[in-house]
């Protein structure tokens, strides 16, 4: 019997079990963030008030496990990092509004690797507003993006609106880390073009959250000259498209006026109403910050000038004296197999 309006309403009702289910993870971590800070504290105390030694993180670790065996997380090393949480974040109230909206795991990688507070709650900030995974976090601190993001040199404060002006600066690095490619010197524009599209996942993950892929070499047509750009984007949260000229060697100058003729078409072409002004990226491989501030300086598109880093490949005096993949794998056939239990 056909039920009129029963497959909307199953539709409807999942979403609502998903977001319900989503919402008691979430609140089901902010309990266990919190009770580890609790742990932490109490801890903290009694050594710094009663004289405790560290040796009653290993007694209590025993103790917690024995009376809650079902439960993770109380091993030493653990109730270590509880106490070195309480002490880092003395502030409950900090721990409670911002430090418990993310997992304990992302918690622990922050403790690890970052010494400052203001980068840890940065991070944390960062965390939450991009939904990153424990990986993706530790692939942004090791990257250094605390101390890149919003270092660009752009002209956006005079081309801009105050609010897009200072969202846009924010949205751009330098330098970017293109780790992930492996060029050499003799390489060319479209051969980093080939590289980054071919790793389009990592490419859009050093870009940063909001940005949709247009595309490569993006025809135009001037007064029936062919122009290309090399990459196109579009911002979701800027609400505008971004220009990016890819770059092989240092800034030179003249590389922000043809910057400053893309975005004067792709205002003029693919602009809609409600769009904000297209923004220009010059990526170039070195740049001197004061030669791109005073080409900057006078246009009245927006663009900024990042530098790029990227793996280079090895000089061929030393190719040849690596192991091949053959012989790696014929070297690893013959190494002793360990059992995971010893």
């Amino acid at each position: 019997m056909e039920l009129q309006g029963y497959d909307q309403l199953l539709v409807d009702l999942k979403e609502r079990i998903r977001t319900a289910q989503v919402r008691a993870a979430l609140a089901v971590n902010r309990e266990l963030v919190l009770l580890y800070w609790q742990i932490g504290r109490e801890i903290l105390v009694r050594q710094q008030l009663q004289g405790w030694g560290t040796k009653v993180i290993e007694r209590l670790a025993q103790d917690l496990r024995s009376a809650f065996p079902q439960m993770k997380g109380f091993s030493p090393r653990n109730l270590k990092y509880m106490r070195t949480f309480a002490e880092i974040y003395p502030d409950e109230q900090f721990v409670q509004q911002l430090v418990a909206q993310i997992p304990w795991g992302h918690n622990v990688r922050i403790l690890d690797k970052v010494s400052s507070a203001r980068e840890r709650e940065w991070y944390i900030h960062k965390t939450i507003e991009n939904g990153w995974s424990r990986n993706v976090l530790e692939l942004q601190i090791d990257s250094g993006l605390y101390h890149r993001q919003g270092n660009a040199v752009t002209n956006f404060e005079r081309t801009l609106a105050p609010n897009q002006s200072d969202l846009a600066q924010q949205l751009l690095k330098d330098p970017y880390n293109f780790d992930f490619l492996t060029l050499g010197q003799d390489a060319h524009e479209r051969d980093l073009e080939k590289g980054l599209l071919a790793h389009i996942r990592q490419f859009l993950l050093e870009l940063g959250a909001g940005f949709a892929f247009v595309g490569s070499q993006y025809h135009l047509e001037v007064g029936e000259e062919d122009f290309y750009i090399d990459l196109l984007f579009y911002h979701l949260k800027l609400r505008c498209f971004v220009v990016i000229d890819l770059k092989m060697g240092k800034f030179m100058p003249e590389y922000a006026g043809k910057m400053n003729f893309y975005l004067s078409v792709v205002d003029d072409r693919l602009r809609h109403e409600g769009d904000q002004p297209s923004i220009g990226l010059i990526l170039c491989r070195t740049e001197n910050r004061l030669v791109a501030e005073y080409a900057l300086r006078d246009l009245n598109k927006p663009i900024g000038v990042s530098a790029y880093q990227l793996t280079e490949s090895l000089p061929e005096h030393l190719q040849g004296s690596l192991p091949t993949i053959e012989q790696l794998e014929s070297g690893l056939k013959d190494l002793p197999v360990e059992d995971p239990d010893t």
